[in-house]
C-alpha cells in the first residue's frame, strides 16, 4: 500500500493571524498591550497627564494537547484511508478479478464451460439442471473431452482465452498448471475442509501454502487384482505382504514344463503376477513407485542402496521367479482372459475387465506391505477453476455443489447406471458406502496412507509424468538386459532432476 503523504507538524510557536486566515480556536493569541492615546491639549497652560502604568505582556501557557490534536487527526485520517482501501478499493478489485458470484445482481447471466474427461454429459446433465434450479441466472455447458493431448490442447486453448472455466487435470499436474488455475476465493477457501473431510494426500497434492488449488469428485491409485477362481483351486488366500506376494506367485504360476514349474526357459501359462517388466505390465511406473516409498527411497534422487533394492525385487519377478516375462500380453488383458493370477491396476480397470470377460469371477485387495511399512498409491483426477476466468467465484460455487456429499452420492450413482460401479469417494465421510465393494472397496480402505509422485500412468500429459515415467522405463530395460541396478539408477536420477527443474520443482 502507498505511504501517506507527509503533513505538515506542530512546531510550537505561537501562530500569527495572517489577514483573511482564522486561527484555529484551540490556539488563543497572547494579550496585546493597549496603545496610549493621544493627549488633547486646549492650550498652552495645559498639563500633560501622569504616565499610565503598563503591565507586562502576559504569557500564553499553551496547553499540551496543542501538540497533540493534529497527530489524532493524523491518526483518525490513516485509520480512515485505511479501512477505505481494505475494506472498499480491494474487495472491488478483488470482486472484478473473480468475477461474479452466482448470487450476484439478479437477473444477470453467467455462462461456464466445464470440460470433463471421464464422466459423459448423460452422467452430468442432471447434476447441472439440479444446481440450476436454485442458479437460475446461471448456465453451465458440459463438454467431455478425448484424453488425447487432453494437457496441451486445455493450456492452448487458456492461452488463446478461449479455453473453459472450470476443468479436470490430474493431481500431479498443479507444477505445470500453476499459471492457468485459480485457487479458491478466500471466502470459499474457508468452506472447503480438504484435512477434515479428505484423505491427507490430496491437501498434500492441491494445497499449497494455505491455497486450495482444486477439489476432488474421486480418488483412485493401485490395487490388487485376484482371480478369485485360480486362487481358491491353489488353497490360497490374497497376499498382504511382499514376501507372501512373492511366494503365492511362484505357487500360482504354471508352464509348459512337465513339472508345470515356471522356471527361466520355461514357457508361461498361467503367470503368477504380473510383475518386471515396462513394456507389457500396465501402470508398471506406478507399481514401482509404489515399491520405492515403501522402502523408503526419496524419488526426486532415486539413487543409492535403497532405491537399487526396489529395482531389483521389481525385475526379480521376471529375472528370477519367472512368473511373468515379455512373451504375454499386457497385464490387464491377460488377467482379464485368466492368463495371470494377479496384477496391480487402478479401479476403472475392473470395468474394463468385465467388459472383456464378463464371466471372470476376481476381486481387489490392498497392496501388500513391507514390514513395518503402510504406503499406498494415489493417482487421482480434481477439477480447477481457470485464473483466466471471468467468473471465478461463480465457478467455484459450483465446485462446492458438486464436490458435496449429496451431489457425490448421486454422480455415483448415475455412473453405476452405466456400469456396475462409480470412482470411489475422494471424501472420507462417504468411505463407509464402499468398503464392502468387491471391485471398490480396497481403495478407500488404504486411502488414508496413500501417497502420490509423478510415476502415475495413463495420464497421457506428455510432461512431468510420461517424462519421468521414460526414465525409469530405461532402468527396468538395462537391468533386464543383464546391468546393473546402480549403473542403471546413474541416467534415471539424472534424468529426474533435470525434468523436476524444468517444472520448477525443488
Amino acid at each position: 500500500m502507498d505511504s501517506l503523504p507527509d503533513s505538515n507538524k506542530t512546531t510550537g510557536e505561537v501562530l500569527v493571524q495572517s489577514p483573511g486566515k482564522v486561527v484555529p480556536p484551540w490556539i488563543k493569541p497572547p494579550d496585546q498591550p493597549s496603545k496610549e492615546p493621544e493627549s488633547s491639549q486646549t492650550g498652552p497652560e495645559s498639563v500633560p497627564s501622569a504616565p499610565q502604568e503598563t503591565s507586562p505582556p502576559k504569557m500564553v501557557k499553551k496547553s499540551p494537547f496543542s501538540k497533540l490534536t493534529p497527530l489524532i487527526i493524523l491518526l483518525v485520517l490513516g485509520v480512515g484511508f485505511f479501512f477505505l482501501i481494505t475494506k472498499v478499493i480491494l474487495p472491488l478489485v478483488q470482486k472484478t478479478k473473480e468475477g461474479k458470484s452466482a448470487e450476484s445482481i439478479e437477473g444477470e447471466k453467467i455462462t461456464l464451460t466445464y470440460w470433463g474427461l471421464w464422466e459423459s454429459e448423460e452422467v452430468m446433465k442432471s447434476l447441472i439442471t439440479e444446481y440450476q434450479k436454485t442458479n437460475s441466472n446461471v448456465t453451465i455447458n458440459y463438454s467431455q473431452q478425448s484424453y488425447q493431448d487432453y494437457r496441451e490442447r486445455l493450456q492452448s486453448a487458456l492461452a488463446r482465452d478461449e479455453g473453459p472455466d472450470i476443468f479436470r487435470f490430474h493431481n500431479t499436474w498443479l507444477a505445470m498448471l500453476k499459471k492457468e488455475i485459480a485457487p479458491a476465493p478466500l471466502e470459499i477457501a474457508q468452506t472447503i475442509k480438504l484435512e477434515e473431510d479428505y484423505y491427507p494426500v490430496v491437501s498434500e497434492d492441491l494445497k499449497v501454502s494455505s491455497q486450495i488449488f482444486g477439489v476432488p469428485l474421486g480418488f483412485d491409485g493401485l490395487a490388487l487384482f485376484y482371480n478369485t477362481e485360480i486362487l481358491r483351486e491353489a488353497g490360497k488366500t490374497y497376499p498382504a505382504t511382499w514376501d507372501e506376494f512373492q511366494r503365492t506367485a511362484q505357487d500360482l504360476c504354471v508352464a509348459d514344463a512337465p513339472d508345470k514349474n515356471c522356471s527361466p526357459g520355461t514357457r508361461i501359462v498361467t503367470a503368477g503376477a504380473a510383475l518386471g517388466t515396462a513394456t507389457n505390465v500396465d501402470h508398471f511406473s506406478d507399481i514401482l513407485g509404489l515399491m520405492m516409498l515403501q522402502n523408503g527411497v526419496d524419488l526426486a534422487k532415486p539413487s543409492g542402496i535403497l532405491a537399487e533394492d526396489a529395482l531389483k525385487f521389481y525385475t526379480f519377478f521376471v529375472t528370477v521367479n519367472h512368473v511373468w516375462d515379455e512373451t504375454l500380453p499386457s497385464s490387464v488383458y491377460a488377467f482379464a482372459t485368466g492368463k495371470v493370477a494377479m496384477i496391480f491396476a487402478p479401479s476403472w480397470r475392473a470395468y474394463e475387465i468385465s467388459q472383456i470377460n464378463p464371466e471372470l469371477d476376481f476381486k481387489t485387495a490392498p497392496v501388500p506391505q513391507l514390514p513395518g511399512t503402510q504406503i499406498s498409491w494415489a493417482s487421482y483426477w480434481t477439477e480447477g477453476v481457470s485464473s483466466e476466468s471471468k467468473n471465478i467465484q461463480a465457478a467455484w460455487e459450483f465446485l462446492i455443489y458438486l464436490s458435496s456429499k449429496e451431489t457425490l452420492t448421486k454422480l455415483y450413482a448415475q455412473a453405476s447406471q452405466l456400469r456396475d460401479f462409480g470412482v470411489p469417494y475422494a471424501r472420507k465421510d462417504l468411505a463407509s458406502q464402499l468398503e464392502d465393494d468387491p471391485f471398490v472397496g480396497a481403495f478407500v480402505k488404504q486411502a488414508p496412507y496413500a501417497k502420490s509422485w509423478y510415476l502415475c500412468s495413463q495420464t497421457h500429459d506428455n510432461g512431468i509424468n510420461d517424462k519421468i515415467i521414460k526414465y525409469f522405463e530405461d532402468a527396468v530395460n538395462k537391468v533386464l538386459e543383464g546391468e546393473s541396478a546402480a549403473s542403471a539408477l546413474i541416467d534415471t536420477a539424472q534424468g529426474v532432476a533435470q525434468v523436476l527443474s524444468q517444472y520448477g520443482i525443488k
